[in-house]
């Protein structure tokens, strides 16, 4: 996760990360990403049901009718051992978590017990009652998944009236004063809605949008050769910090973020560094409290079947169950090896990344798609849009 309006337009400084000790526990939530302890912040797929068909959809998604495996009790107990462990964000996802009944009660019991609590979503199934009982139970965070304007949301989520029902979804939450914010998968079927989503988070005044590149899982992995070339996502991310400046000195900033490419992060240094050489050194120590990648580390996914993956997209690496044993004994386990390596990932990486000079600020960028595109899970990313001359050591 890449602070775009942090980095780019000076919004965070070091020392704002520093105030707090780095501890994940301390941090607000716009600066966590620069923790130094690392503490995961859990993604639960709490349900692989959904009211839409998504074509990139990572989880494969089923009807929105039918069981879960894991029950509300057994939930709590799950979110009893996170909170023990420390981990200070529960990320509520899917399928559509709102087609869960329980989803205000365990979002309810992780805020108790001391957790932010944040959902990811679809947007159309929060009436103005459904947000006012998720703002009633401290609710931190909604974020509504948009693919661009009307006809290409709707196409992409391949139900009619999909965009209508996401807006009103974030209407309902703004007259709750519920933080909501957008969320983009970029391709070539949709990379032309960026400037749409722009002028949405505008004109609705939404306070945050993030950018993600596209990781080859799930259906996503179908679209494979849909995502940009390296050209076309240079020029993608520059547009995203040409548009976020332009909100910045409009005096109407927003949190902008691109997410699940760390070479994002040197870029934007690069760029600084023939704009606003000084600032560029600070975006530099900010890089390097980030750390890049932090799949298996800062960031760990369950399934709705409680199984344990380094992220979201890496289903195919299960680490263990929760049904079974705990989340913090798994995470801990150094005889799972594949997690322990993923703890420190730069020794591991190979090709172009393990010379990289931006390792120890990318992590080594994500393991996903170098095993979707090379069948081995230490491979270069693909992605990797930096070329020779930028990942030169100085």
């Amino acid at each position: 996760m890449i602070g775009i309006s942090k980095l780019y337009c000076g919004q965070v400084e070091p020392s704002d990360a520093l105030r707090y000790g780095r501890d994940s526990g301390q941090l607000p939530s716009h600066l966590l990403q620069f923790s130094k302890d690392k503490k995961p912040v859990v993604v639960w797929n709490m349900t692989r049901r959904c009211n839409l068909k998504c074509v990139h959809c990572y989880a494969k998604a089923l009807e929105e009718t039918g069981t879960d495996d894991i029950d509300t009790t057994k939930a709590k107990e799950l979110i009893d051992d996170l909170a023990a462990f420390g981990s200070p964000v529960m990320l509520f996802s899917g399928g559509e978590p709102l087609v869960r009944k329980d989803l205000v009660e365990l979002a309810h019991h992780a805020v108790s017990k001391g957790m932010r609590a944040v959902i990811s979503t679809n947007g159309t199934l929060i009436t103005p009652q459904k947000a006012k009982e998720l703002k009633e139970v401290g609710l931190s965070y909604v974020g509504i998944s948009l693919d661009g304007g009307e006809e290409v949301h709707d196409k992409f989520r391949a139900v009619p009236g999909a965009f209508k029902k996401a807006l009103e979804g974030i209407e309902n939450c703004q007259a709750e004063g519920l933080k909501v914010g957008l969320r983009f998968t970029i391709n070539r079927r949709n990379v032309q809605e960026v400037p749409v989503l722009f002028d949405l988070v505008e004109e609705l005044e939404v306070p945050r949008i993030c950018f993600y590149h596209l990781v080859y899982s799930g259906r996503g992995s179908e679209l494979i050769k849909e995502d940009l070339d390296h050209a076309e996502t240079r020029e993608v991310v520059d547009l995203i910090m040409d548009r976020t400046r332009a909100l910045f000195d409009k005096g109407k900033p927003k949190e902008v973020l691109t997410v699940d490419n760390h070479a994002d992060g040197p870029y934007v240094y690069y760029r600084l560094l023939k704009e606003d050489p000084k600032r560029a050194e600070e975006v530099m120590e900010l890089l390097q409290f980030n750390e890049g990648n932090s799949s298996g580390r800062g960031i760990g996914c369950i399934s709705w079947d409680g199984s344990v993956h380094a992220d979201q997209f890496m289903r195919n690496h299960t680490f263990g169950n929760v049904l079974e044993r705990p989340f913090s004994d798994i995470w801990v386990d150094p005889e799972i090896e594949l997690l322990h390596k993923f703890k420190d990932k730069k020794p591991h990486v190979k090709g172009r990344c393990a010379t990289c000079r931006f390792l120890p600020i990318c992590g080594g960028n994500f393991r996903a798609r170098a095993e979707a595109w090379y069948g081995d899970i230490w491979a270069q990313d693909p992605a990797c849009y930096l070329t020779e001359e930028e990942i030169a050591a100085e």
